[in-house]
């Protein structure tokens, strides 16, 4: 429980007890886990499952991208590199 918690895996849902958890009742738990799901040296293994989410959605106050072929630099002169057009093979 402990591994857990410190990966930042509480309960997130709404309609969640707000009462803390007593340590008496991670202990009933963790007592019935290992005798339910323990191996046999003892270790408890847990697998699990990370689902990750991100959303973005414009706003009028980000920034607006400039039009194509406004830059005041070359990307290839930043890098130092030889610009090559996209049909151009590369050279070793």
């Amino acid at each position: 429980m402990r591994d857990l918690r410190r990966m930042g895996f509480a309960n997130a849902l709404v309609e969640r007890s707000r009462k803390p958890i007593t340590r008496g009742l991670l202990l009933r738990a963790a007592a019935l886990y290992a005798a339910r799901f323990a191996d046999p040296d003892g270790r408890i293994r847990a697998t699990l499952d990370i689902v990750w989410l991100s959303g973005w959605a414009p706003h009028d106050s980000q920034q607006k991208p400039l039009r194509p072929g406004s830059a005041k630099a070359r990307l290839a002169d930043a890098l130092g590199v030889v610009e090559r057009s996209a049909g151009e093979q590369a050279r070793d």
